[in-house]
């Protein structure tokens, strides 16, 4: 996933003998994944999984065996596997948080069910930005990410895109500015974003559209 782009790989490739490497950091735990076809994933915490500064990694033992002995200790995926994750002091209370985000995931129906509110709450949103001809999505369909949906206001008007991200904020809803390096908006609508939410960002577009349309 791109949270900058707005862009998610749907499919995975097929890569042989090649082991395929993932950093998953902004959708894991967003939707089923199938583990035996990836060689290693990486990811951070902070999007899905808790607070940032716990990582996540999953190896394929074969290649952690494999890893060049001149490698730093602290770089040598081997050195917190044989400790269990405890060579230095852990990010302990972030640990912990991670923990409950996995038992909440299970209780709400685990991966199948998260996966399903996150389908829907993408749906609702592309829905809106491609109904009203006063947004748009520079993203083809095929394409698009479930966490991160980017959107612009038609013409580029940067000014009034500055002005859905102060009126967005005054009604409770944050954080919609698009990344410094493409402008436009974003909603990021990870794993701890309500379906609820979603509407009322929604009826919040609609409402600016028809005032500045």
């Amino acid at each position: 996933n791109n949270t900058i782009a707005g862009t998610q790989w749907t499919v995975f490739p097929e890569t042989g003998n090649v082991p395929l490497v993932a950093d998953m950091s902004s959708d894991i735990l967003s939707r089923p994944i199938d583990l035996s076809r990836f060689g290693l994933i990486f990811a951070g915490a902070q999007k899905n999984l808790g607070p940032a500064g716990v990582t996540l990694v999953i190896i394929r033992k074969d290649l952690s065996d494999r890893a060049p002995d001149d490698l730093p200790t602290m770089l040598d995926y081997r050195t917190h596997i044989k400790a269990r994750s405890l060579y230095n002091t852990p990010p302990t209370y972030g640990i912990y948080l991670v923990g409950l985000v996995m038992k909440w995931i299970k209780n709400e129906g685990g991966l199948v069910e998260i996966a399903r509110r996150n389908e829907n709450k993408a749906r609702t949103l592309y829905e809106a930005v491609d109904s009203l001809d006063f947004y748009y999505c520079p993203v083809e369909k095929e394409s698009r990410s479930r966490m991160n949906v980017v959107f612009r206001i038609t013409g580029d008007d940067e000014e009034l895109e500055k002005r859905f991200v102060t009126e967005a904020k005054a009604a409770g809803l944050c954080g919609l500015k698009g990344h410094r390096s493409v402008g436009g908006l974003r909603a990021s609508i990870y794993n701890a974003v309500s379906e609820a939410a979603v509407e009322a960002l929604v009826s919040f577009m609609k409402d600016f559209a028809a005032r500045n349309g």
